[in-house]
């Protein structure tokens, strides 16, 4: 009866901080486990293992399938990201990385009617710049600073009229040795638009084979999300979690809505299976489904044209991870 107590607590543990994290992050997100488990820790670089610089690469491609939207019309979504960096550490808790990555987006809408008719955007390019620092001030304490730089254009835009700016920063609590646990609170000047966000940032090892962590922020989203991992096996990793996410990016300039905004956000659910060839050599296969979703059309100042919500859509991806 004690163990089953234990597990029972656990759980319930798990759920509320799930719904916590989705709650303080969502709403307030935009940089794509949809777009982000496709460009995982963008804004974080790989975990570094080894004292002094070393460089990786990581990357991967994602399908989001026709979802239905409400004005009878139809879209669907391939995401492809890259990205390289260096990263240098000085010990296990001290760490600087240089991350560039680059994003494209290449959607395809159908219909006769609403955002079908219109077909307002198409192929969206992302540039982003990040120095993610890591320092560990002692054993219990450590801080956290993410200042990023990025550019989101669909073909044809003026990049210029694209730039975005803004940054993170947080602190942690080693509790434990199963448990760190911090807050975090992040800013990001965006396109005719500013967004601030809470993050909850924690690494908690429930069990020896289950853990709760922050997961990295990729492609369209300003922050992490967080994902419950259980690796029953040396080389397998198996994750589920989840995030709030906005894609904002400025349109063509001679497009149907001459230098206009698209914004296109969802909440996506996503489990994934990690196998690790070895500590620094990783590929990931993810499924899930993108819920909540919204897609909304501005002029160049930041006016509302159009916004329409989409139905629940699965989505399917594959990552890769390589340190040198």
């Amino acid at each position: 009866m004690k163990g089953r107590t234990m597990v029972s607590s656990h759980v319930k543990w798990i759920l509320l901080i799930l719904v916590w994290t989705l709650l303080i992050t969502g709403g307030m997100m935009t940089p794509s486990p949809a777009r982000g488990a496709v460009e995982d820790t963008e804004d974080e670089g790989l975990p570094a293992l080894k004292s002094g610089w070393s460089p990786y690469i990581q990357g991967g491609a994602l399908h989001q399938f026709d979802a239905d939207i409400d004005d009878g019309s139809r879209f669907s979504v391939n995401r492809y990201f890259i990205q390289g960096g260096l990263t240098y550490t000085a010990d296990a808790r001290r760490s600087v990385s240089l991350a560039l990555g680059y994003g494209l987006d290449r959607y395809d809408f159908s219909g006769n009617a609403g955002f079908g008719l219109l077909n307002p955007w198409k192929n969206i390019h992302t540039m982003r710049f990040s120095v993610p620092v890591r320092w560990g001030i002692d054993r219990q304490w450590s801080v956290y600073f993410v200042p990023t730089v990025r550019m989101a254009a669909e073909s044809g835009a003026s990049w210029g009229d694209a730039l975005m700016g803004g940054g993170f920063a947080g602190f942690s609590y080693r509790v434990s040795d199963r448990l760190t646990i911090g807050p975090g609170i992040g800013f990001l000047r965006q396109i005719e638009d500013n967004s601030v966000f809470p993050v909850l940032l924690i690494d908690w090892k429930i069990t020896d084979n289950l853990s709760l962590q922050t997961g990295g922020g990729v492609g369209a989203t300003l922050g992490p999300g967080i994902t419950l991992n259980w690796n029953p096996l040396p080389k397998w990793e198996f994750g589920i979690g989840g995030r709030y996410e906005k894609l904002r990016f400025r349109m063509d300039k001679e497009g149907p809505t001459p230098k206009g905004i698209g914004d296109d956000r969802a909440l996506p659910l996503a489990g994934t299976i990690t196998y690790n060839f070895t500590r620094d050599a990783q590929l990931s296969l993810m499924g899930g489904v993108d819920l909540a979703g919204k897609l909304r059309l501005e002029d160049e100042n930041g006016n509302l044209i159009t916004e329409e919500d989409h139905d629940p859509v699965p989505i399917l991806g594959i990552s890769f991870r390589f340190r040198l």
